[in-house]
Order: C-alpha cells, then sequence, then structure tokens
C-alpha cells in the first residue's frame, strides 16, 4: 500500500527532510499589517526575522482553507497514493487541522485521507511527522501508521524558553501561562508545549539561565532516542547547542530556523528542543 504523508508547515523541518521522506507541506499564511503572505513560498524564515525586526506590526497567522488540503489530497491519490495520513499542528493552538479534516470529509469515498492531531509544534511536529513518513516508506498501512502515531504522541516532549513575551499575547495563544503577563519585562519565560497547549514551566531572570534551565529538560531526559532543536533567529543557539555536551541522539544534532508560523507567536530568539526518550 502507498501512504503518502501531509503536514503543515508549523512542522519547522528542514528542506532536505521534507525531500528525504517525500512529504507534502500545505503552508500557512503570514500577515504583518496589510501584507499577505504564503509561508515558505513567497516569505523564506530568514527573511521573516527581517521583516519582523523592521516593522511596527507583529504579524498574524491564518489558517489553509480546507480548498488548499483537498488540492494536495487529490494530487497525491492522481500520483498513486492509497491513503494519505496528514499530521497537523495541535488543534487547541489552530484551525489548520479542522481545515484538513473537513478537506477530508469533501473526499469522503474518493480519497482515503486520515487526519490526526499531532497534539505539538514546531519539531515536536516535526518529529512524529518523520517517524510516519519513516513508517510509510517502510510500507506500512496507513491504519497501522495512525495507531504508531497515537502512542508517538505521548512520548515527544517539546520545552522552549522566549526572549519576549509580546507575540505570545498578542497572537492571544498564551494557554496557562497566563500569568507570566504580570512578570517584570526581564523575565525570561520557559514553556512546557508538550501537551499541545502553552503552559508555563518556569521563569529564569536571565537568558543564560533560560538556555540552562532548557538544558536541564534535555539532559534529564536520560537516553533519547531523538532530539531536534529550532530556534527563532537566537544569536546564542550556538551556545546553547554546546551546552548539550555528548547528549544522546544528537550525532548529527537536527538544528533548524524556526519558520513564520511558530515564529509569529513564539517572537525572536526563541529557541525549542524537543526529543523522545528511549524507550
Amino acid at each position: 500500500m502507498t501512504v503518502r504523508i501531509v503536514t503543515d508547515s508549523s512542522c519547522d523541518l528542514s528542506a532536505a527532510d521534507i525531500e528525504r521522506y517525500q512529504i507534502t507541506v500545505v503552508p500557512l499564511t503570514i500577515r504583518f499589517g496589510d501584507e499577505e503572505f504564503t509561508d515558505g513560498q513567497d516569505l523564506s524564515a530568514e527573511n521573516f526575522y527581517e521583516k519582523m525586526a523592521a516593522s511596527d506590526d507583529l504579524p498574524s497567522t491564518a489558517a489553509p482553507a480546507p480548498g488548499a488540503f483537498e488540492t494536495v489530497f487529490r494530487e497525491l491519490a492522481a500520483g498513486g497514493a492509497e491513503a494519505v495520513v496528514c499530521i497537523n499542528l495541535s488543534f487547541a493552538l489552530s484551525a489548520t487541522g479542522e481545515s484538513a479534516q473537513n478537506a477530508a470529509r469533501a473526499l469522503e469515498g474518493e480519497v482515503d485521507v486520515r487526519v490526526v492531531d499531532s497534539g505539538k509544534v514546531s519539531v515536536g511536529l516535526g518529529l512524529m511527522v518523520k517517524a510516519a513518513a519513516a513508517a510509510a516508506e517502510a510500507g506500512h498501512r496507513a491504519d497501522e501508521i495512525e495507531a504508531q502515531l497515537a502512542q508517538l504522541k505521548d512520548r515527544v516532549f517539546i520545552y522552549a524558553v522566549l526572549d519576549t513575551l509580546d507575540n505570545l499575547k498578542k497572537g492571544g495563544r498564551i494557554g496557562t501561562a497566563q500569568a507570566l503577563l504580570g512578570s517584570a519585562l526581564s523575565i525570561k519565560p520557559c514553556l512546557d508545549l508538550t501537551s499541545g497547549v502553552v503552559e508555563e514551566a518556569g521563569k529564569q531572570r536571565t537568558r543564560g539561565k533560560a538556555r540552562s534551565w532548557l538544558t536541564k529538560q534535555v539532559s534529564e531526559a536520560g537516553e533519547l532516542e531523538q532530539l531536534a532543536l529550532a530556534h527563532g533567529a537566537a544569536d546564542d543557539i550556538d551556545a546553547f547547542t554546546a551546552s548539550l555536551g555528548d547528549a544522546p541522539a544528537h550525532n548529527p544534532l537536527t538544528v533548524t530556523l524556526i519558520g513564520p508560523v511558530v515564529g509569529t507567536h513564539a517572537g525572536p530568539g526563541v529557541i525549542a528542543a524537543a526529543y523522545i526518550p528511549a524507550p
């Protein structure tokens, strides 16, 4: 059975991984005031951070229309896919998954589409997408991949440290970290994104201490099956990477630039770590 994997542009996978695993990515829309951009097509991650630094307006995001997913699902089926597994960012954070579900319902009886709520975002979503793509490549059926993802969902952990709360507050994705809004400006928020919502996991007084907190989350997880890092044009990403030392599963270590979708809400300077502990 030929199964193809679809995700959205919040996955923060590298171009090499997307090509290697033949993953189809449906882009979200990024807005700066009246200007509208398609993520990854007419706005790269690098250009996004440059534009955000120069803009008086904080950006916003919009989920893809169901038609964007429907087009992709039809094209994959026409190309020989017997089933499509579409893995999206946490449904609690975006309407993207709902758009995918609507598209799947429109094609019911024509194309076998399974829409999966990853409960993750950024590199946490990316780890799940890669695992699904590897399973599809190995010949696993759609039912098997769905079951594997349901189990994997509880094994993927993702933590992040922010340099500013401005973007998260403006975007309305603050979740249970609402108490952080009353913190002093110098506080560096530490977040737990594992459950698919934004949860406060601590706050540090300096950037260095925030990095140390994130290092601790990774190091205390023990032996790792997978580890992926991402950042929002953080000038201290090399210092963070070095702090991990010989952490398991980071040779070669995946470090990607967080794209416009997550960057819109997390802001510049964010550093995120996603990992899967060894069984």
